[in-house]
């Protein structure tokens, strides 16, 4: 999955995005003070399927200490999805 910066007009906003297989991926860093997100210091993750009208969900395990480690929980959290996806698509018969 390959995560992009998000371009905003807030300087020092630091938000990337990934989307892959009907899903929607968001990291962006908060910290207790200053420019940006406000809250625990470190990497939060969160992610929503795309074509539904559902709030995003926070990746287990947030917030990182790092943005390799969110994205990896992001891709850990995609494949968890996916699996349940084939699993109840399989008991559904559908495709």
């Amino acid at each position: 999955m390959q995560f992009v910066r998000v371009v905003s007009r807030v300087e020092d906003m630091e938000i990337w995005n990934a989307n892959r297989n009907g899903f929607s991926f968001v990291i962006g860093y908060e910290s207790r003070s200053g420019p940006g997100l406000h809250g625990r210091a470190g990497f939060v993750a969160s992610w929503r399927p795309i074509h539904r009208n559902r709030c995003a969900v926070r990746v287990v395990g947030s917030p990182f200490k790092t943005r390799v480690e969110a994205e990896e929980a992001c891709e850990a959290m995609l494949q968890v999805e996916l699996g349940l996806k084939v699993k109840n698509d399989k008991n559904t018969g559908r495709v």
